[in-house]
This record gives structure tokens, sequence and C-alpha cells, in this order.
């Protein structure tokens, strides 16, 4: 079974993105897997599977599938390269875009400038929605890790986010932290660990553990989350400049009960065919 991809960015989060519309894709973990290592496969932080819509009123489906093989619900980078897809392989002509995801219903924009702008949707703060095992919801959790004491805000943007407020990211404990609260008891279904320096009330600096995937150079929901949860905290205004690894993403949110908007660029770097065996 030869399939057809394209590899595409978001910032340095890279995507095998595939065509599941006008082609045949039974695709198991290990397959996976192995299209995302960087050394036997293509190479990617996710895989995104482009499929017909289950309702009419969306334009098309897709879906998230971490460089571990573990499907995920939200991922902002991979819609923003999936609006840009969808337009270049003719899937979709709209400047906007109506997608449906296992995190519910996305809003995809072109923008004039050939930036993407993305409505992620209503944050969730109650710990059930997270989800996260604590009784009360509050602006600052406590965790204790490693021997130290840890204070992180928590939300979910369509997936699991904790974010920690550091002085420096440079020197923030990514390595060491990412991993250990990625799977955390805390967490039931792990969480995203996002690391964030502030520089003034409406610019940040962020780094990301990503659940399944490890750090990357960018992270959408991860910047999301970050600009909310500095806002919950009266840390942060909107709109929130996130500078990343991979350069720079902008996050507006007006508070409680309202979407966040995120827009950015989205990167077609080249097209080609695999056989996803695992020999």
């Amino acid at each position: 079974m030869m399939l057809k991809f394209t590899k595409m960015h978001g910032l340095g989060n890279d995507f095998i993105v595939i065509d599941a519309i006008h082609q045949r894709v039974d695709l198991n973990a290990a397959q996976m897997r192995r299209m995302a290592d960087r050394h036997y496969g293509v190479g990617c932080d996710q895989l995104l599977l482009v499929e017909s819509p289950l309702s009419a009123d969306a334009d098309f489906r897709y879906r998230i599938f971490n460089a571990d093989g573990g499907e995920v619900f939200q991922c902002g980078n991979g819609a923003r390269c999936v609006a840009r897809f969808a337009r270049e392989k003719g899937l979709c002509r709209k400047d906007d875009i109506r997608v449906e995801t296992g995190a519910g219903p996305l809003l995809l924009h072109h923008l004039a400038d050939g930036n993407i702008a993305v409505n992620m949707g209503i944050p969730k703060h109650a710990p059930a929605k997270i989800p996260l095992f604590m009784q009360r919801e509050a602006a600052e959790y406590t965790v204790t890790v490693d021997g130290n004491q840890w204070e992180f805000g928590a939300v979910s943007i369509g997936n699991p986010h904790a974010v920690l407020t550091v002085p420096n990211i440079e020197i923030a404990p990514v390595k060491l932290l990412g991993p250990l609260l990625e799977r955390h008891s805390l967490f039931p279904q792990g969480a995203n660990i996002g690391f964030m320096q502030i520089q003034d009330v409406q610019h940040i600096r962020l780094r990301v553990f990503e659940r399944g995937a490890g750090e990357t150079l960018a992270c959408g929901s991860g910047a999301c989350a970050a600009a909310v949860v500095g806002i919950e905290q009266k840390r942060l205004q909107s709109p929130v400049e996130v500078q990343l690894p991979g350069g720079y993403l902008t996050i507006g949110w007006q508070g409680r009960d309202t979407p966040v908007f995120m827009s950015g660029p989205a990167v077609s770097v080249f097209e080609g065919t695999i056989e996803p065996s695992i020999q």
C-alpha cells in the first residue's frame, strides 16, 4: 500500500498530512510510529488524516496522531496546516472552513497576509473537564515533583494543558519536568506541559513538552493555553504574542465563556509517497 503524503509545518511543529478522502488509508499505531521516525520514516511530530465529514455542515474532518501512534483531539498548528493543505489540494476553496475534530468543530480562516486564523473553541477550566484530579478549580495548583513543589495553571483547549511560569525558558527544566508531569497521576489522560516566561502583559516566550511527542518547536494549543492561563492569573492581557522556538503566534481571548483565537503561518515542505511498512 503506497500512500501519498505532504510534509508540512507550523513554526517548525511538523506533520505528515494525508488525504484520506481520495485514497484508502488503514494505518495501525506501529506503522504511524515508523512513519514518524526521523531516521527510518519521514519524520514528524504528528500525523494528520484529512477525511470526509460525518456531518453535512462540515467541509471535512481531520484526525491527529502523535508520533507514538496515539490519537489526540486538538492541534492548533496542525489545524492551520490542514487549512492550507485543503486549499492546495483543491479539497476546499473557501476562505472560511468548518472542520470536524474529536474535540468538536473548528473554524479556520485564510487571512489576506497568508496566515491562518483558527477559532480554537471555548477553553474549559473545571478540573473534571481538563481532566485534572483536583477537588476545586483554581487559577494555580501545586504539585510536588522530583522533591520540589511547583505551581501551575491548567486548562483544556480540546486537550489537557498545564502551564508553569518560569523566569527564563532557556534554563527551564523542560527535559526533566516535561516527562514527569506529562504522565503524572494528576492527569488521568496525560497533559501537555508548557513553560512560560512573561516579558510583559502582551508578550511571552514559551516552550512546550507535548504529550506523546516530547518537546516541539511550536504548539498551537499550548500557546493558547499559556495565554489563557496568564490572562486568568491577571498576568497577561489579550492579544498575546507568543514567541516559541519555531516562531510567533498571536492569541486573542476575551475571557470566560468566549472562544480563543490563534493566528500564524502554515508551510508545505515537500510531497512524496511511502509504503508504511514496519519491517
